[in-house]
């Protein structure tokens, strides 16, 4: 997965302003205690991301 579709698809569930905010701030333990942006800079792949966002704000299967 692309990081731009990665951004696309965190706007979409979350609006443009929230997505934002939570990839800069929400610590997720499924990436390692890192935020969405520093597991990006990290190099874990966009789709893992996704994965782990899903998972942690129960995003439904049909949008995942």
């Amino acid at each position: 997965m692309r990081i731009t579709v990665f951004r696309r698809l965190m706007a979409e569930e979350f609006g443009p302003g929230r997505a934002q905010v939570l990839a800069s701030d929400h610590v997720l333990s499924g990436l390692g205690g890192r935020t969405v942006d520093q597991a990006l800079t990290a190099g874990i792949p966009a789709k893992e991301i996704w994965r782990e966002v899903c998972n942690a704000f129960d995003v439904p299967a049909e949008r995942r």
